[in-house]
């Protein structure tokens, strides 16, 4: 290599340094260039009848190929071009932080698409989720906690090539105790939010899609980062909090170990309802429904108050929208029912003349049952 460069070097003697290494850093690119789009097509006729693994290895590592091989046709140019002292050191240190860059870069995508690809076993949108949801809600904070430590290795070994910063360093990692308090006061917002979300992956309380109630509104955990969580409401509208928030204040999941819920209708009828017609009429409206998961359904006098009875009606479904729909059908053909067959059985607000109305027939028909006895 070196019998090279000094044969390179007495051939051009007779042109200006500057245009020798110029046309040398030039024609660099340039064939790192042809290389790589070169390199770039055989990979993909290689891969093309592999994995998802690798094809997509391939498809996503197109920048990084580039930038890799143009690194080291670059690093070959500095050392061929009759460069001075100064450009030369300028130049390799360039070339230092771009192969870090790579490194980390070539990482974080290999991070990703293994993420990915094995994600692409477990469906969200399957009827029973939970399994699903939990290797997504793993994997998803551990990715973004794994790429944001090799984002701040990659800028701290970047960092660390800078004679400057190695002494300051140096320094620091002498007075550790005074540095580590003021450090961690000063990342305490972040730092918190990091421990968070190890917390969330390992405990799990929340996890992707899951059906929440927070700050007294219900949606789903729509996108976990790695500092705050996205609640997308009902309304479409998305909710954003930190992570803390989820190991520091008390919450509802509604689909903690399943998706399946019990959902609540009251109603408030005249005592003259037949309890055993309408619990009758409950069951019919739930086993004709396609929503029922089968599983509960029940009908109970809960409490009695002045004009009305408090009837409670339970109902089941797989899922919350669905138990809200199911709860919302219940309504609809219970009322319908009660206008069409006991529609004395509203509610009701009876007058004084009313009630002493009744209260005579009711005198005169212990009359007749007394006289009847005697």
């Amino acid at each position: 290599m070196n019998a090279f460069i000094a044969e390179f070097r007495q051939y051009t003697d007779w042109l200006p340094n500057w245009v020798v290494s110029l046309a040398v850093l030039a024609a660099a690119i340039l064939i790192g260039l042809m290389v790589h789009r070169f390199a770039f097509r055989l990979f993909t006729r290689v891969v093309e009848n592999k994995d998802l693994f690798w094809r997509s290895l391939v498809s996503r590592g197109k920048r990084p190929l580039r930038l890799g091989i143009l690194t080291f046709t670059l690093s070959l140019a500095v050392t061929l071009a009759p460069l001075a002292p100064g450009p030369a050191e300028l130049f390799r240190h360039i070339l230092l932080l771009a192969f870090i860059i790579l490194v980390g870069w070539a990482t974080k995508t290999v991070l990703h698409i293994w993420t990915t690809v094995y994600l692409r076993r477990f469906k969200l949108d399957a009827e029973d989720n939970l399994l699903a949801r939990t290797h997504v809600t793993q994997s998803r904070i551990a990715e973004r906690i794994a790429g944001f430590m090799i984002v701040i290795l990659t800028v701290a070994a970047m960092l660390m090539t800078f004679p400057a910063v190695q002494q300051y360093g140096v320094s620091v990692l002498a007075s550790a105790g005074v540095a580590g308090i003021v450090l961690g006061l000063a990342l305490q917002p972040m730092l918190k939010n990091l421990f968070a979300g190890i917390q969330l992956a390992i405990t799990q309380p929340i996890r992707i899609d899951d059906a929440l109630i927070v700050e007294g509104e219900w949606g789903n955990v729509e996108e976990i980062t790695s500092t705050y969580v996205v609640v997308k409401l009902w309304d479409w509208r998305r909710m954003i909090l930190p992570l803390s928030y989820f190991i520091e204040n008390p919450f509802q999941n509604w689909t903690r170990e399943s998706s399946a819920l019990i959902g609540t209708v009251m109603i408030y009828l005249d005592y003259t309802v037949p309890v055993s017609a309408l619990r009758s009429k409950v069951e019919e409206i739930a086993a004709a429904s396609k929503l029922w998961d089968k599983r509960v359904v029940n009908v109970q006098v809960t409490d009695f108050r002045e004009s009305v009875m408090e009837i409670r009606i339970l109902v089941s479904a797989s899922s919350a929208p669905k138990v809200f729909d199911i709860r919302c059908e219940m309504r609809e053909k219970l009322v319908e029912f009660i206008q069409r067959d006991y529609p004395q059985a509203l509610p009701k607000v009876r007058t004084d003349r009313q009630l002493d109305r009744a209260d005579m027939a009711a005198a005169h028909s212990a009359a007749q049952h007394a006289a009847l006895q005697s």
